[in-house]
C-alpha cells in the first residue's frame, strides 16, 4: 500500500508584480521522506517553500496537507504541522534562547491562558534534541552562526510539525557547521520520522544529504529523482550554464560535482 502524500502541490502557477515565478508545478512528498529542492537562483525555490506552508496563495493550482487544502485551513492548523525554517531572522528584541523556543508552541497557547507544563516539557525536550540547552540563558543575539541556526530549528521542531520546510539552511555557516546542521535534519528525518523538504545552493551537500532531488528551473521542475539521476553533466551545464564532471563521493554511494574552468 502506498502512503498518501502528507504534502501535494497540484499544478501550481504563481506570479509577482513582475512576472511569473513558477509554471505548473508538481511535487509530492510522502511521509517521511528527505527531499533537497535546487536550481540556480530566482528558479522560485522560496516561493515554493512559502506557498507550501501557506504564506502565499497560489494564482493557479492548490496545495493539500494531509489530504487537506491549505488555503481552507487556519494559520493555527497549518504551523501545528508544517514549521518553516527561514534563510534569515531578524529578532530585535534580547530574547533567550529558551524564550525562542518558546515561540514554537504558539500554535498551541490558547489566548490568556498561557504556556501549560505539557508546553514547557515540549521546549526542555527540543532544546535537548537540538544540543541547545546549554545555551538556554544566553541571548540569542550573542549566538555564533551555527548555534543560531540550531536554535531557529528547535523553534520550529517545538511547533511539534510533521513537516519541516528550511529555505537555505547552511548557506551562511562555516563548513564544520554546515555538516552540524546536515547531520541534524537528517538525524531527525531517520529517527522521528518527520518530512524534511530544504532549499539548497550546495549541490554536493544535497546529494550527500538528501535521498531526492527536486530541479528547479525559471519555475519549472526540470528533473526529479535521486541524486544520480538528476546530477548528470548534461543537466547542470544546461540549467546552471556549469561545466562539470560528475564522480564518485569515496565515502557514500552518491555523485559529486567538480567545476571545470570554461575551456577546460
Amino acid at each position: 500500500m502506498i502512503d498518501e502524500p502528507i504534502v501535494a502541490a497540484q499544478g501550481v502557477d504563481f506570479s509577482y508584480y513582475n512576472g511569473l515565478v513558477l509554471r505548473d508545478v508538481t511535487l509530492t512528498l510522502a511521509p517521511g521522506a528527505m527531499v533537497s529542492l535546487i536550481g540556480p537562483n530566482g528558479s522560485g525555490k522560496t516561493t515554493l517553500l512559502k506557498i507550501l506552508c501557506g504564506l502565499l496563495k497560489p494564482k493557479r493550482g492548490r496545495v493539500l496537507l494531509s489530504g487537506r487544502e491549505v488555503g481552507r485551513l487556519s494559520r493555527r492548523e497549518i504551523a501545528r504541522e508544517v514549521a518553516l525554517v527561514p534563510q534569515e531572522l531578524s529578532v530585535p528584541f534580547d530574547f533567550t534562547v529558551r524564550e525562542m523556543v518558546m515561540l514554537g508552541r504558539t500554535p498551541y497557547v490558547r489566548h490568556l491562558r498561557g504556556m501549560t507544563p505539557q508546553d514547557h516539557e515540549v521546549v526542555e525536550r527540543t532544546l535537548a534534541l537540538t544540543n541547545t540547552a546549554p545555551l538556554a540563558h544566553r541571548p540569542f543575539n550573542e549566538l555564533s552562526g551555527g548555534e543560531q541556526q540550531r536554535v531557529i530549528i528547535a523553534m520550529a521542531l517545538a511547533q511539534e510539525p510533521q513537516v519541516l520546510l528550511l529555505d537555505e539552511p547552511v548557506v551562511h555557516l562555516d563548513v564544520n557547521h554546515q555538516i552540524e546542521i546536515l547531520e541534524l535534519i537528517r538525524r531527525l528525518n531517520r529517527q522521528a520520522g518527520l518530512t524534511v523538504l530544504a532549499t539548497m545552493h550546495d549541490l554536493n551537500l544535497a546529494s550527500l544529504y538528501f535521498d531526492r532531488l527536486v530541479l528547479l528551473d525559471e519555475g519549472r521542475i526540470v528533473a526529479s529523482g535521486s541524486p544520480g539521476e538528476v546530477l548528470r553533466e548534461d543537466t547542470i551545464r544546461r540549467v546552471f550554464r556549469a561545466e562539470v564532471r560528475v564522480q564518485p563521493h569515496p565515502v557514500r554511494p552518491r555523485p559529486q560535482l567538480v567545476l571545470l574552468p570554461p575551456g577546460a
